[in-house]
């Protein structure tokens, strides 16, 4: 089946707006009422988010099935009218004709990108091995461009997330992503400004950066050249904190500031959800 214009016109529009210097803010939502809430605030492009979604299910990150992600992804996607970015993991696959399938299913999903992480799933054992992740990047980026829609793909070096904070080795795989046809480069945890300056020195592609504490600004995040940032599962983490503090306030000493923060988000949300 063709895709749409509004899938084509999507995708065209999340490629243009990695701007090195000029970082598109991404944040990353986990049901339709997030994604219509940051759409309407003016958000330009959104992410989804593994562990977020899993935990509207009560699941950890990781315990979410490929169709259950393709699924949640596409209902995203299509539920706003901007871009919308997918969280594939580890594209649910160790073999590239595997890592392919599901890219192909993300494009038919009507998403305008997706990453591919080089994490195996096993923490024993985490990352693959350079030439393995490479041939899987490959494989991905073959079925993001094989067909009409400009599919936006992110290529992940999760090094940092699992201790391995081997700034070389991650340089090598991103800029063996870079040749194996990615469109976007990710280390995830990369935030020393004076590793990110040789980071983007050593690959030619847009660069997304994690925000976390720490992490330079977004205006300094600018001024280095990145060209995303995203916010991973903190946001959806942020929401279930603010509703613990909620309940056990209620609980414990029986009073409802809650109601603040309640007061604050109820016009937002009318706005959102009457659109």
């Amino acid at each position: 089946m063709a895709p749409s214009a509004s899938t084509l016109q999507r995708a065209e529009r999340f490629r243009a707006l990695h701007v090195p210097g000029t970082p598109l803010l991404m944040p990353n939502a986990w049901d339709i009422g997030s994604a219509a809430l940051f759409a309407s605030l003016g958000f330009e492009a959104i992410a989804t988010t593994s562990g977020g979604f899993a935990a509207t299910r009560g699941r950890l990150d990781g315990a979410m099935t490929k169709d259950e992600v393709l699924a949640h992804a596409g209902e995203l996607a299509g539920a706003v009218d901007i871009p919308v970015s997918a969280d594939l993991e580890n594209c649910f696959a160790h073999d590239p004709e595997g890592v392919a399938a599901t890219i192909a299913a993300a494009v038919d999903a009507g998403l305008a990108g997706g990453s591919v992480e080089d994490f195996t799933g096993n923490r024993d054992d985490p990352i693959y091995g350079l030439a393995e992740a490479t041939d899987r990047v490959r494989a991905a980026a073959e079925a993001a461009h094989s067909g009409p829609v400009p599919f936006v793909l992110t290529a992940r070096a999760e090094n940092y997330l699992h201790d391995r904070a081997d700034l070389q080795d991650t340089l090598r795989r991103l800029q063996a992503y870079q040749e194996a046809g990615a469109d976007v480069l990710f280390a995830p945890r990369v935030v020393d400004p004076d590793e990110l300056r040789q980071l983007l020195s050593a690959v030619d592609l847009p660069v997304s950066v994690l925000v976390v504490p720490g992490a330079p600004t977004v205006g300094e995040l600018a001024e280095l050249g990145v060209s995303r940032i995203s916010v991973g599962g903190a946001i959806a983490v942020a929401a279930y904190g603010a509703a613990i503090n909620a309940v056990t306030e209620l609980r414990d000493r029986g009073t409802c500031g809650y109601w603040d923060l309640a007061a604050v988000a109820r016009p937002v949300i009318a706005d959102a959800f009457s659109r």
